[in-house]
C-alpha cells in the first residue's frame, strides 16, 4: 500500500480552528480497525479512512527500545522543520530537553500497552510566535506480527512563522489499553465426562502370584 500525501502551506498552519479535529477523526479510525480489542495491523490502515486529516498523520517505526523515526510524514510535519522529515528520529519534532521524556514514554507504547497523548508548546523568539500543538501515538502492529509500529497525528495552533519550530512537552499522557482478550478454548468434539474405572464384577483383572 502507498500513501500518497500533497500539499502546500505557503508558511501557514492548517487547522487551525483549534479544535484538535483530525485527531479525534485518526483516532476514531484506529479504534474501528480493532478487532476483537487486538491492535491495527499495519496492512489495514487506508489512508482514505482519514482523508481530512492526511497531511497531519504520519508513522513512526521503532529503530531501538525508546527510540522511533518516522517513515511517512503529512506535509503539515514538514513545514514545522522546513524539511523533508522522512527517516529522521520522531525527537527531531522536540526540543533537546523534552526528547528523553519522550523516550522513555514509548517503551509502552511499542508493546502495545498504551496510546501517547502529548501537549507541546513551542520555543517563542523573532520571526516565531506562540504555537501550539497536540500530537497523538496509536500502536500498530507491523510485519514481524509485534507493535514495532504507530500511527501518529500532530495539530498545530498558531502560526508557524520562522522553521524550524520545535516543542517542549507541557503535559503527556499514558492512557492504558486493556489487555487483549485470549480466544475461548474449543470444546473436543469427541469428549466425554471422565469416569472411574471399574474392573467387571467388582474384581480387578490382575493378581498378585507369589511362587515360594
Amino acid at each position: 500500500m502507498v500513501w500518497y500525501i500533497d500539499g502546500k502551506t505557503g508558511g501557514g498552519l492548517r487547522g487551525r480552528d483549534g479544535d484538535f479535529r483530525q485527531l479525534q477523526e485518526v483516532r476514531a479510525y484506529w479504534e474501528a480497525m480493532r478487532r476483537d480489542g487486538r491492535l491495527p495491523r499495519r496492512a489495514d490502515i487506508n489512508p482514505r479512512g482519514m482523508a481530512s486529516a492526511l497531511e497531519q498523520v504520519f508513522l513512526v517505526e521503532q529503530v531501538a527500545p525508546g527510540h522511533a523515526r518516522l517513515r511517512l510524514a503529512g506535509m503539515a510535519i514538514s513545514d514545522l522543520l522546513g524539511m523533508e522529515v522522512r527517516g529522521m528520529p520522531l525527537t527531531a519534532l522536540l526540543e533537546p530537553v523534552a526528547r528523553t521524556r519522550l523516550n522513555e514514554a514509548m517503551g509502552g507504547l511499542f508493546r502495545g500497552e498504551q496510546v501517547l497523548d502529548l501537549w507541546l508548546v513551542a520555543e517563542r523568539g523573532i520571526g516565531r510566535p506562540a504555537l501550539m500543538a497536540r500530537m497523538q501515538l496509536l500502536p500498530l502492529i507491523g510485519s514481524q506480527g509485534e507493535p514495532d509500529l504507530a500511527l501518529g497525528c500532530l495539530c498545530v495552533r498558531g502560526e508557524i512563522g520562522r522553521a524550524p519550530r520545535r516543542f517542549t512537552i507541557s503535559r503527556l499522557l499514558r492512557e492504558p489499553l486493556p489487555m487483549q482478550s485470549a480466544p475461548a478454548l474449543a470444546e473436543p468434539a469427541f469428549a466425554e465426562p471422565p469416569r472411574p474405572f471399574t474392573p467387571p464384577g467388582g474384581r480387578p483383572h490382575l493378581r498378585l502370584v507369589v511362587s515360594r
